[in-house]
């Protein structure tokens, strides 16, 4: 196969054409989307989403309602979201508690100073990492960061490098790298970027198995033709 190589725009282009415009499916308020983080468990758009459901109509996701529940309460609200409704039950108490005490009962007033600063204070929040802070600031419209999908970051660089490390940081590093270097500092491009390559690496870049044969822009995939070359290569 010859490789056509594509810019990250033309890419992302591809992707929309195929699979149509994206729109989250998360709430995109910071504190709501660390509430919706918990509904679910293993965490998935589906499991969050039925969880967060449940939580609005039985308790409601504001702090004070939160903090007013009893765990059993928040947990049999949990229970559509999938497993361990109890442990998730606590983490929102924390969640909602930290907000209340430390910043007012709303969120936003943690992102002042710095976006160093403000990214540490979120990684404090429980199940909330480089990538989660970086969806929360991009979403939230904080800073137009260059966020990656946690669970695919390989989509990117398998495109346009061929391979993804086997250190996920670096991975996730790289992903951003080549989001920073090609998409403009803006918070629609960067959105319309992580959604894009979220449903392709949900739905065919898969980070095992990945489905090359229907894939869109496999003819410009650095990966695709890593693969292809193999294929071609006498026993």
């Amino acid at each position: 196969m010859t490789l056509k190589p594509l810019s990250v725009p033309s890419l992302l282009d591809k992707l929309e054409a195929s699979y149509g415009a994206q729109k989250p499916c998360w709430p995109v308020e910071p504190y709501e989307f660390l509430i919706w983080w918990h509904c679910g468990y293993p965490a998935s758009d589906v499991t969050c989403t039925k969880g967060w459901t449940a939580l609005k109509k039985e308790v409601g996701v504001e702090p004070r309602q939160i903090l007013n529940a009893t765990q059993a309460k928040l947990a049999h609200a949990l229970k559509a979201g999938g497993m361990v409704p109890e442990v998730r039950a606590m983490r929102l108490q924390q969640i909602a508690e930290r907000v209340e005490n430390e910043f007012g009962g709303d969120l936003r007033n943690a992102f002042v100073g710095r976006i160093e600063d403000v990214r540490k204070k979120l990684k404090k929040f429980p199940g909330i990492a480089e990538p989660g802070a970086d969806r929360i600031l991009l979403f939230g419209k904080i800073a137009p960061v260059a966020a990656v999908p946690s669970n695919c970051p390989h989509v990117l660089v398998r495109v346009q490098l061929g391979l993804e490390r086997e250190n996920y940081s670096v991975t996730y590093g790289e992903a951003q790298s080549l989001i920073e270097a090609e998409i403009p500092k803006q918070f629609h491009p960067r959105q319309r970027a992580y959604l894009l390559l979220k449903e392709h690496g949900q739905t065919l870049c898969k980070r095992t198995k990945p489905k090359c044969q229907e894939c869109p822009v496999s003819s410009h995939c650095a990966y695709f033709a890593g693969k292809d070359r193999g294929r071609s290569r006498p026993l």
